[in-house]
Parts: C-alpha cells; structure tokens; sequence
C-alpha cells in the first residue's frame, strides 16, 4: 500500500488498478480494510478502527483515494465532495487525438445497472444525467495521447463514457471501446492529483499520485515534467 499522506484526521493513498475501495459483491477485500489494518498495527490500536470512505474510484483506475481516520473528518470531507468543494486532477491515455486540444464536454448519461455500463448522449432524454467535464491535451506519442482531465460532476463511470463518445475511449477499457485491454486488466485512467482545504486544521493539502509502474505511463509523465 502506497501512502501518500497522513495525520490525526486523514488518510491519503495512492490506489493501484485492480483494487476495489470499498466492498463489493465481488467479496474480495477492499482498500478500506488494508488501511485499517495498516493503522491497526502502526498505531498499535486494539478493537476496531476507524476508516472512512469519502469517495470512490473505479476497479481499473489508479490514483489518489482520501479515506478518513476520524468521524468528525468523514462527515465534512462528505459534504465538501457533495459540494464540489475538493478540486480533482485525472490524466487520461487515450487512443485517437482528440478533436480540440482542449474542450469543455457536456453529454446526458444513463446508466445501465445490468451491465454496469453508462450511455452518453448529445441531448437530454428521460432518466439521463447532466455530465460535464473539461480535458486538455497535454503529450502525445506515436499511438496515444495524454489528456488531463477536470470534472465538473461526478456520474457514473463520466470520464470513460464520456472520450469514448468523442472517439477517444481509454486505453485498456474493452467497455467502452479499446480494442484491447491492457496486460494487468487496468485501464489508463489515474487520479493524478487532488486539492482541498483540510477538513479540521483548515490548511491546503495538495496531493499529486506518481502513475503506474508502466513504459507509457513512464515515457508521458517525463514528458510532461521535461
């Protein structure tokens, strides 16, 4: 487990690709439960301890997770996600350039509970939700492009559904289009980085995730800090 951060209210941690954040029907074990143990034998703490879960990332995704150490923290870390008030950094690898270097999309989703899968269309229709999101290009290489991506709304699988309804889906994800999955099951999509004011002592916490071990995601992120 990779920390990225901690102190008495929070805990941050840069999740690998394949890990669920919380439980699931899968039954396999969550990130939630790795960090508890963690504290449990750092802090050397009987009994239970405590680990709040403030927000989620999807199984192929990579990148920065908040969990919360203590309930007062929970509760305004909740609030702060609820009110967009924790800014959220992605970066995106993405076969096919896009068609702006950079854009604001804004596409109406529906989810599909039987395959898991979300719909993007141009228009409102009955049960869609509004998304919004902003990208620009920021690498390319012979085969992919890097995008950085910022979401204005939180919905259902957004940032997949939403650069495979602009001929761009990430690299890896079969769901939404990419003709072939990556070799560890990911998929290219990592929470690069996240900001927030601190929920208890009220200073900045700026928090950036190193991206996977891997030869692309390597080769972008240096090209990008060059």
């Amino acid at each position: 487990m990779n920390v990225l951060y901690e102190d008495n209210h929070i805990i941050i941690i840069n999740k690998a690709a394949g890990e669920i954040v919380q439980g699931d029907k899968t039954g396999d074990r969550p990130l939630s439960d790795i960090v508890k143990e963690y504290l449990k034998e750092k802090y050397n703490k009987p009994g239970n301890v405590f680990c709040g879960v403030t927000h989620r990332l999807d199984r192929p995704t990579s990148g920065v997770v908040v969990f919360a150490k203590t309930s007062k923290a929970l509760s305004r870390l909740n609030e702060m996600f609820r009110n967009d008030s924790v800014d959220k950094i992605y970066w995106a690898i993405v076969k096919n350039r896009p068609p702006k270097t950079e854009d604001k999309l804004i596409h109406y989703l529906i989810k599909n509970e039987k395959n898991n899968k979300s719909t993007a269309y141009d228009t409102a229709k009955p049960n869609t939700k509004k998304a919004v999101m902003h990208y620009r290009l920021i690498s390319t290489s012979q085969n992919y492009s890097l995008l950085e991506v910022n979401l204005e709304t939180g919905r259902h699988h957004q940032i997949r559904c939403q650069l495979a309804k602009i001929g761009c889906p990430v690299k890896g994800d079969l769901k939404y289009g990419a003709d072939r999955s990556n070799p560890d099951g990911s998929i290219s999509l990592h929470a690069r980085s996240i900001s927030f004011i601190h929920p208890v002592s009220k200073a900045k916490i700026e928090i950036t995730a190193p991206v996977p071990e891997d030869n692309l995601w390597k080769t972008f992120e240096e090209s990008v800090n060059s």
